[in-house]
Protein backbone atom coordinates (compact mmCIF):
# COMPACT_ATOMS: atom_id res chain seq x y z
CA UNK A 1 0.00 0.00 0.00
CA UNK A 2 1.48 3.31 -0.71
CA UNK A 3 2.64 5.62 2.24
CA UNK A 4 -0.29 7.72 3.70
CA UNK A 5 2.01 10.64 3.73
CA UNK A 6 2.57 10.22 -0.41
CA UNK A 7 -0.75 10.51 -0.68
CA UNK A 8 -1.66 13.62 1.67
CA UNK A 9 1.27 15.62 0.21
CA UNK A 10 0.07 14.99 -3.45
CA UNK A 11 -3.45 16.03 -2.56
CA UNK A 12 -1.76 19.22 -1.10
CA UNK A 13 0.71 19.80 -3.48
CA UNK A 14 -1.44 22.81 -4.92
CA UNK A 15 -1.84 24.47 -1.77
CA UNK A 16 2.04 23.87 -1.08
CA UNK A 17 2.67 26.08 -4.71
CA UNK A 18 0.86 28.40 -3.64
CA UNK A 19 2.12 28.98 -0.34
CA UNK A 20 5.58 29.03 -1.74
CA UNK A 21 4.86 31.43 -4.01
CA UNK A 22 2.69 33.96 -1.61
CA UNK A 23 4.07 37.28 -1.67
CA UNK A 24 4.59 37.22 2.42
CA UNK A 25 6.72 33.85 1.88
CA UNK A 26 8.91 35.35 -0.89
CA UNK A 27 9.14 38.35 0.83
CA UNK A 28 11.02 36.84 3.54
CA UNK A 29 13.12 34.79 1.12
CA UNK A 30 14.41 38.24 -0.37
CA UNK A 31 14.09 40.10 3.19
CA UNK A 32 11.72 42.42 1.52
CA UNK A 33 9.10 41.90 3.34
CA UNK A 34 8.06 45.56 6.09
CA UNK A 35 8.60 44.79 9.44
CA UNK A 36 4.96 46.01 10.01
CA UNK A 37 4.01 42.58 8.02
CA UNK A 38 6.61 40.58 9.60
CA UNK A 39 5.76 41.64 13.00
CA UNK A 40 1.55 41.21 12.77
CA UNK A 41 2.37 37.16 11.74
CA UNK A 42 5.18 37.08 14.43
CA UNK A 43 2.62 38.78 17.20
CA UNK A 44 -0.03 35.95 16.04
CA UNK A 45 2.15 33.08 15.84
CA UNK A 46 3.10 33.43 19.64
CA UNK A 47 -0.74 33.23 20.36
CA UNK A 48 -1.22 30.11 17.90
CA UNK A 49 2.11 27.67 19.28
CA UNK A 50 0.28 28.30 22.80
CA UNK A 51 -2.56 26.38 21.60
CA UNK A 52 -0.89 24.09 19.09
CA UNK A 53 2.08 23.06 21.98
CA UNK A 54 -1.39 22.04 24.42
CA UNK A 55 -2.97 20.08 20.79
CA UNK A 56 0.25 18.15 20.35
CA UNK A 57 0.30 17.43 24.21
CA UNK A 58 -3.71 16.61 24.17
CA UNK A 59 -2.41 13.70 20.89
CA UNK A 60 0.17 12.46 23.62
CA UNK A 61 -2.04 11.48 25.94
CA UNK A 62 -4.24 9.51 23.16
CA UNK A 63 -1.97 7.80 21.51
CA UNK A 64 -1.42 4.11 22.54
CA UNK A 65 1.96 3.54 21.32
CA UNK A 66 4.45 4.58 24.14
CA UNK A 67 7.16 5.30 21.66
CA UNK A 68 4.72 7.96 19.65
CA UNK A 69 3.24 9.52 22.65
CA UNK A 70 7.07 9.97 24.49
CA UNK A 71 7.92 11.21 20.59
CA UNK A 72 5.14 14.05 21.20
CA UNK A 73 5.46 15.02 24.39
CA UNK A 74 8.91 15.90 23.17
CA UNK A 75 7.79 17.58 20.37
CA UNK A 76 5.44 20.09 22.73
CA UNK A 77 7.91 20.39 25.16
CA UNK A 78 11.29 21.20 22.61
CA UNK A 79 8.73 23.02 20.09
CA UNK A 80 7.76 25.62 23.41
CA UNK A 81 11.53 26.64 24.25
CA UNK A 82 12.54 26.65 20.61
CA UNK A 83 9.73 29.25 19.60
CA UNK A 84 9.33 30.87 22.73
CA UNK A 85 13.21 31.77 22.32
CA UNK A 86 12.25 33.05 18.15
CA UNK A 87 9.36 34.92 19.50
CA UNK A 88 11.10 36.80 22.44
CA UNK A 89 14.13 37.72 20.05
CA UNK A 90 11.81 39.89 17.83
CA UNK A 91 9.00 40.68 20.31
CA UNK A 92 10.94 42.70 22.23
CA UNK A 93 8.45 45.47 24.02
CA UNK A 94 5.26 44.90 25.37
CA UNK A 95 3.88 47.16 22.43
CA UNK A 96 4.93 44.19 19.90
CA UNK A 97 2.42 41.98 21.79
CA UNK A 98 -0.92 41.21 20.32
CA UNK A 99 -4.13 41.52 22.74
CA UNK A 100 -6.13 39.13 20.34
CA UNK A 101 -6.54 36.61 17.98
CA UNK A 102 -6.89 37.42 14.43
CA UNK A 103 -9.90 35.86 12.76
CA UNK A 104 -7.24 33.19 10.66
CA UNK A 105 -5.60 32.58 14.04
CA UNK A 106 -8.83 32.12 15.35
CA UNK A 107 -10.03 29.52 12.67
CA UNK A 108 -7.03 28.00 12.47
CA UNK A 109 -6.52 26.86 16.27
CA UNK A 110 -10.41 25.85 16.39
CA UNK A 111 -9.72 23.51 13.47
CA UNK A 112 -7.08 22.10 15.48
CA UNK A 113 -8.37 22.01 18.98
CA UNK A 114 -12.02 20.43 17.39
CA UNK A 115 -10.07 17.03 15.88
CA UNK A 116 -10.18 16.27 19.52
CA UNK A 117 -13.65 14.86 18.69
CA UNK A 118 -11.79 12.97 16.07
CA UNK A 119 -10.17 9.44 15.34
CA UNK A 120 -6.07 10.55 17.28
CA UNK A 121 -4.63 9.56 13.87
CA UNK A 122 -7.09 12.15 12.42
CA UNK A 123 -5.77 14.59 15.24
CA UNK A 124 -2.50 14.28 14.39
CA UNK A 125 -2.54 14.34 10.64
CA UNK A 126 -4.11 17.87 11.32
CA UNK A 127 -1.17 19.06 13.23
CA UNK A 128 1.26 17.54 10.47
CA UNK A 129 1.72 20.82 8.29
CA UNK A 130 2.40 22.89 10.98
CA UNK A 131 5.47 20.43 11.27
CA UNK A 132 6.01 19.67 7.45
CA UNK A 133 4.88 23.01 5.35
CA UNK A 134 7.31 25.02 7.78
CA UNK A 135 10.31 22.71 6.76
CA UNK A 136 9.68 22.80 3.37
CA UNK A 137 9.54 26.54 3.35
CA UNK A 138 12.25 27.00 5.76
CA UNK A 139 14.34 24.96 3.52
CA UNK A 140 13.07 26.43 -0.06
CA UNK A 141 13.75 29.68 1.58
CA UNK A 142 17.47 28.86 3.26
CA UNK A 143 18.56 28.10 -0.16
CA UNK A 144 17.25 30.72 -1.97
CA UNK A 145 18.76 33.04 0.38
CA UNK A 146 22.04 34.85 -0.55
CA UNK A 147 22.06 37.81 1.57
CA UNK A 148 23.20 37.38 5.11
CA UNK A 149 21.92 40.50 5.89
CA UNK A 150 18.95 39.16 5.55
CA UNK A 151 16.72 40.66 8.61
CA UNK A 152 14.80 37.60 8.35
CA UNK A 153 17.95 35.26 8.86
CA UNK A 154 16.88 33.78 12.45
CA UNK A 155 13.79 32.64 11.32
CA UNK A 156 14.78 31.20 8.43
CA UNK A 157 17.61 28.95 10.26
CA UNK A 158 15.02 27.73 13.04
CA UNK A 159 12.94 26.10 10.20
CA UNK A 160 15.92 25.18 7.94
CA UNK A 161 17.35 23.54 10.97
CA UNK A 162 18.44 19.62 10.68
CA UNK A 163 16.91 19.13 14.09
CA UNK A 164 13.48 20.65 12.67
CA UNK A 165 14.19 18.58 9.73
CA UNK A 166 14.57 15.45 12.12
CA UNK A 167 11.38 16.20 14.03
CA UNK A 168 9.81 16.63 10.88
CA UNK A 169 10.31 13.29 9.78
CA UNK A 170 9.59 11.37 12.80
CA UNK A 171 6.06 13.46 12.94
CA UNK A 172 5.46 11.69 9.12
CA UNK A 173 6.79 8.77 10.37
CA UNK A 174 4.25 8.21 13.05
CA UNK A 175 1.37 9.77 10.96
CA UNK A 176 2.16 6.98 8.08
CA UNK A 177 2.01 4.26 11.42
CA UNK A 178 -0.92 5.16 12.42
CA UNK A 179 -2.27 5.24 8.98
CA UNK A 180 -1.59 1.84 8.46
CA UNK A 181 -3.64 0.64 10.67
CA UNK A 182 -6.34 3.09 10.38
CA UNK A 183 -10.09 2.39 8.65
CA UNK A 184 -10.60 3.66 4.84
CA UNK A 185 -12.70 6.07 5.88
CA UNK A 186 -10.27 6.96 8.62
CA UNK A 187 -7.29 7.55 6.60
CA UNK A 188 -9.62 10.04 3.82
CA UNK A 189 -10.20 12.12 6.71
CA UNK A 190 -6.94 12.05 7.90
CA UNK A 191 -6.07 13.29 4.32
CA UNK A 192 -8.52 15.59 4.58
CA UNK A 193 -7.66 17.66 7.25
CA UNK A 194 -4.34 17.35 6.36
CA UNK A 195 -4.88 19.48 3.21
CA UNK A 196 -7.60 21.78 5.27
CA UNK A 197 -5.12 22.50 7.40
CA UNK A 198 -2.28 23.37 4.73
CA UNK A 199 -4.87 25.52 3.43
CA UNK A 200 -4.79 26.99 6.99
CA UNK A 201 -1.09 27.82 6.35
CA UNK A 202 -1.66 29.91 3.70
CA UNK A 203 -4.25 31.84 5.21
CA UNK A 204 -2.24 32.17 8.40
CA UNK A 205 0.50 33.92 5.89
CA UNK A 206 -2.18 35.84 3.81
CA UNK A 207 -3.45 37.03 7.11
CA UNK A 208 0.11 38.45 8.51
CA UNK A 209 0.45 40.35 4.38
CA UNK A 210 -2.61 41.51 4.70
CA UNK A 211 -2.30 43.12 7.94
CA UNK A 212 -5.74 41.31 8.91
CA UNK A 213 -7.60 42.61 11.95
CA UNK A 214 -11.16 42.22 13.32
CA UNK A 215 -13.57 44.62 10.88
CA UNK A 216 -16.09 44.64 13.90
Amino acid sequence: MKKWSDEAWAAAAPVYEQIINQPFVRGLADGSLSRQRFMHYIAQDSLYIGEYFRVLSHIASRLRDSSHAADFVGFAADGVAVEKALHESYLSTNEDKPAAMTPACTLYTSVLKAQSYAPVEVEAAAVLPCFWVYQKVGETIYKACTDSANPYKAWIDTYADPAFEASTQRAIAICDELAQTASPETRAAMTEIFVLCTKMEWLFWDSAWNLEKWKI
